[in-house]
């Protein structure tokens, strides 16, 4: 079984930061492709380890990502 979930990767000082906001789960890598490789492996091992429970609690319904305009200055 498979499940699709949100990845936000951003630039860092030293590389990557990844983070999964469905579960609130981050990792980090000093390209973009290793970020997500790594977010992809700390959230299997969330699901391996993790008690039905813990996935229900955790597990946020709809995330929308979107952009706002906003004035500045």
């Amino acid at each position: 079984m498979t499940q699709r979930l949100k990845a936000i990767i951003e630039k860092d000082d030293d590389g990557y930061v990844s983070l999964c906001p469905e579960l609130d789960i981050a990792s980090q890598g000093d390209t973009i492709e290793q970020a997500r490789d790594n977010l992809k492996e700390a959230l299997e091992l969330f699901f391996e380890t993790a008690s039905p429970e813990e996935i229900k609690q955790r597990l946020h319904g709809d995330i929308f990502v979107t952009q706002v305009e906003v004035a500045v200055g």
